[in-house]
C-alpha cells in the first residue's frame, strides 16, 4: 500500500447520542426553512459573509482533491445588468419555442417567465463554475475527476452556508449559459454550473406554496 501524508484528526468532535440526534433535528429544521426567493432588495450585504460561505464551500470533498470548482462573485451593477441582459435573451427563445409543453407546465406552478430582474436587484450574483481541467503554473493539463459531482457538492454546501448565515438564495440555471464564460472573461476550461442569487429578500416577498416528498418517498433503507 503506498504511503501517504497524513494527520491526526483532531476537529472530529463526537457528541453524546442524544445531543446528535438535536443536532441533526435542529439542522433539517433549519433547512426545511429555506425557501427559493425571486423577488430581492438591494439592500447591501457585507462581503465578508459571502467570503465566509465560500470557504465552507470550498472545504468539500472532490475527486482526488482537485477541488475542480472556481467562484466568481459579482456585485458590480454593470455586470450585472449585462448579465441580465444576455440571461432574458436567452431565456426568450427558451419560452418561446425551445422549451416543451411538458417543460413549461412544470415551470408554470413557479411563476416564472423569461424576464429575470433578480439578476440586477440581489446584491450579489455568485457564479459557480465547473473545471473539465486544471491548468499547471507550467500550462499543462491536469485532469480532474468526478467534476459534476464534486462541484455539485460543494455547491450544496454554499447553498447551506448561506441560508445558514441569514441571507436568501436562488439556484438560477441557464439552458444555454456559454455567455456567462464571455462576460466574465472565464477561460475555457470552465463551464457555468449555476448562478446563486444571493442577498435580502424583498419586503412582503411571497414563495409558491409547495411541499418536499416525504422522507419514504426519497429514502430506501436496506
Amino acid at each position: 500500500m503506498t504511503d501517504i501524508r497524513s494527520i491526526p484528526w483532531d476537529s472530529y468532535r463526537e457528541y453524546p447520542v442524544e445531543e446528535i440526534k438535536e443536532r441533526a433535528a435542529s439542522f433539517r429544521a433549519e433547512m426545511q426553512r429555506r425557501r427559493s426567493v425571486r423577488a430581492f432588495s438591494r439592500r447591501a450585504a457585507p462581503r465578508e459573509i459571502i467570503e465566509e460561505c465560500l470557504r465552507a464551500a470550498a472545504s468539500a470533498p472532490s475527486g482526488a482533491n482537485m477541488q475542480p470548482w472556481h467562484f466568481v462573485v459579482v456585485s458590480d451593477p454593470v455586470t450585472k445588468k449585462q448579465i441580465r441582459a444576455a440571461a432574458e435573451k436567452e431565456e426568450y427563445e427558451f419560452y418561446h419555442g425551445r422549451a416543451g409543453e411538458e417543460w413549461l407546465g412544470a415551470l408554470s406552478a413557479l411563476g416564472t417567465d423569461y424576464q429575470k430582474p433578480f439578476l440586477e436587484t440581489a446584491p450579489y450574483l455568485i457564479v459557480v463554475l465547473a473545471q473539465a481541467y486544471g491548468v499547471s503554473p507550467e500550462g499543462r493539463q491536469v485532469k480532474h475527476y468526478y467534476v459534476r459531482e464534486s462541484v455539485g457538492i460543494a455547491t450544496g454546501i454554499l447553498l447551506a452556508a448561506i441560508h445558514h448565515a441569514g441571507l436568501a438564495a436562488l439556484p438560477y440555471t441557464p439552458t444555454r449559459p456559454g455567455f456567462l464564460n464571455e462576460i466574465l472573461g472565464r477561460p475555457e476550461n470552465e463551464r457555468p454550473f449555476l448562478v446563486l442569487v444571493v442577498g435580502y429578500p424583498a419586503d412582503g416577498v411571497r414563495v409558491p406554496d409547495m411541499e418536499k416528498k416525504a422522507l419514504h418517498e426519497v429514502a430506501t433503507f436496506v
